[in-house]
């Protein structure tokens, strides 16, 4: 008995949007705490424990989680990147 190789399934878009979504939640939460610990290090040594760095560190986080979270729905806005239509791609290869 010899079984026939199967062609794996497909992943559906729901899924692939549901990873990246993941991925998102996991990157806030990892580079929030990262800023809060940076902002709290940085409150304690050198501003006498004020509050603002630890509010500073973990916005800057939350904003680089955010970034990356729009890159990864959205690949045509990353900067200095030009999208091309599949003819001008053909045409700009050929010369």
């Amino acid at each position: 008995m010899s079984s026939a190789p199967t062609s794996p399934k497909p992943i559906s878009s729901e899924d692939i949007v549901m990873q990246k979504y993941d991925r998102c939640l996991a990157d806030i939460i990892v580079k929030s705490g990262i800023g809060f610990g940076v902002g709290l290090v940085a409150s304690v040594i050198l501003f006498r424990r004020r509050a603002w760095p630890i509010a500073l560190g973990t916005g800057f986080g939350a904003g680089m989680a955010y970034a990356d979270c729009d890159r990864s729905f959205n690949p045509a806005r990353i900067a200095g990147v030009r999208v091309l239509q599949e003819e001008q791609a053909k045409a700009s290869s050929k010369q």
